[in-house]
């Protein structure tokens, strides 16, 4: 069993099962799966994020395998991937509690709780309008440099978020956003995947996966360069020889990811 709790849970669960308690906790709940429950709470006037894991089955794991699809087993990927994130100094949530227990992966039983990241808006809504409304282009490039720089740092820290849309980052907006001074985080890591080192693999999807969340925001060829050259960090000629391939399998990807979008809705 792995058990972690910090304040304000460390006060309000000492001395009872954490397990029993976290599935009291009520509030707004934003998804209830068979075998998942995300949810937002208060405690003393706090805002906290629950997300409770029960095991999802054995069939549900081999439906997801079959399908080529990793299943989210547990509150383990996204405690991983916060505390990475944290290392490296990438802005993302702040886990309180944390805990995992039970062997058989198809019944394990975990939680996390995150502190409430607000207020704040998400890049998708920021960006809703910016086709029919551009942006004042000094705070667009900033926004793009500020992404690019982030899953670069994610990257490069062996953590891939497998759904890394822009609407899984965060503009804080407690005090006036201007280009020289706003700040973003990262959300939503509950299928991310933390290793040594990102494989190719897994960083072109999450590479497709953010071009596709932001081919409606009326981003300019000299918008997706700018953002390659903060990714990658190095001169555009280089990126453009040594990266060709990716390049074409992106627009490749990210219009495959568009198309399905087009045919079943927002159901990706």
């Amino acid at each position: 069993m792995k058990l972690f709790l910090a304040e304000p849970f460390k006060s309000l669960w000492a001395g009872r099962d954490a397990f029993v308690e976290v599935e009291g906790l009520s509030g707004e709940v934003y998804r209830e799966l068979e075998g998942r429950r995300t949810l937002r709470t208060e405690v003393d006037g706090r805002g906290y994020f629950v997300k409770i894991h029960r095991g999802i089955g054995w069939g549900e794991i081999a439906k997801n395998l079959a399908t080529a699809k990793l299943p989210v087993l547990g509150a383990g990927k996204e405690w991983d991937a916060i505390e990475r994130l944290h290392e490296v100094g990438v802005p993302t949530m702040t886990a309180v509690a944390y805990g995992e227990r039970g062997s058989n992966p198809a019944a394990q039983h975990s939680f996390i709780v995150t502190e409430e990241l607000a207020p704040t808006t998400s890049l998708e809504d920021v960006s809703l309008n910016w086709r029919n409304e551009p942006p004042e282009p000094r705070l667009k490039r900033a926004f793009i440099a500020e992404v690019a720089r982030l899953v670069g740092m994610m990257h490069r820290a062996g953590v891939n978020h497998r759904d890394c849309y822009i609407c899984h980052f965060l503009l804080h907006t407690d005090k006036p956003v201007t280009a020289d001074d706003f700040k973003l985080s990262v959300i939503d890591l509950h299928r991310a995947q933390t290793r040594r080192a990102i494989t190719p693999r897994w960083r072109n999807k999450d590479l497709a996966a953010l071009y596709f969340s932001a081919l409606d925001i009326g981003l300019t060829r000299r918008d997706k360069l700018r953002f390659l050259q903060g990714y990658f960090r190095k001169p555009l000629r280089e990126i453009l020889l040594k990266e060709a391939a990716l390049l074409t399998w992106l627009d490749k990807k990210a219009d495959k990811l568009y198309q399905r979008k087009v045919r079943y809705g927002d159901a990706l």
